[in-house]
């Protein structure tokens, strides 16, 4: 039930490498109806797609690619150059260091892979 207090329209942007599990994930949330912006398969790619937009998205979810040896730098950029966009990692690698890494440079939460969409909606909503 509403409270009577507008709900903030919250929009998304996905950046993972063709993840299943997050490909169901996105469609569970574009169902409860929020709108994704752009998906893109890298950082790289997702960076040059914020640039074409005219507004930028309220939460970017990103899987997180380890193997990569530039992950960091490429998530500190992110972070420096978009810090109003609330960063949430996926990732299935359960790691304190890794976690600690991430709210460091900025991310918001760490989501370890098996969350399901609810726990996605909590990381999204939460202040």
């Amino acid at each position: 039930m509403e409270t009577g207090t507008a709900q903030k329209r919250i929009t998304l942007a996905f950046i993972n490498d063709k993840s299943p599990i997050l490909d169901l994930t996105c469609n569970d949330l574009v169902a409860s109806e929020i709108e994704v912006l752009f998906r893109s398969e890298n950082i790289e790619d997702g960076l040059s797609q914020f640039l074409a937009l005219k507004e930028l998205p309220t939460v970017c979810i990103i899987d997180l690619d380890f193997y990569d040896k530039n992950v960091l730098a490429q998530l500190q950029k992110l972070s420096t150059e978009y810090p109003i966009i609330k960063l949430i990692a996926h990732s299935d690698i359960d790691d304190e260091k890794v976690g600690k890494a991430l709210l460091d440079i900025g991310f918001s939460s760490y989501l370890l892979l098996g969350s399901d969409v609810n726990d996605f909606k909590k990381a999204i909503f939460s202040a």
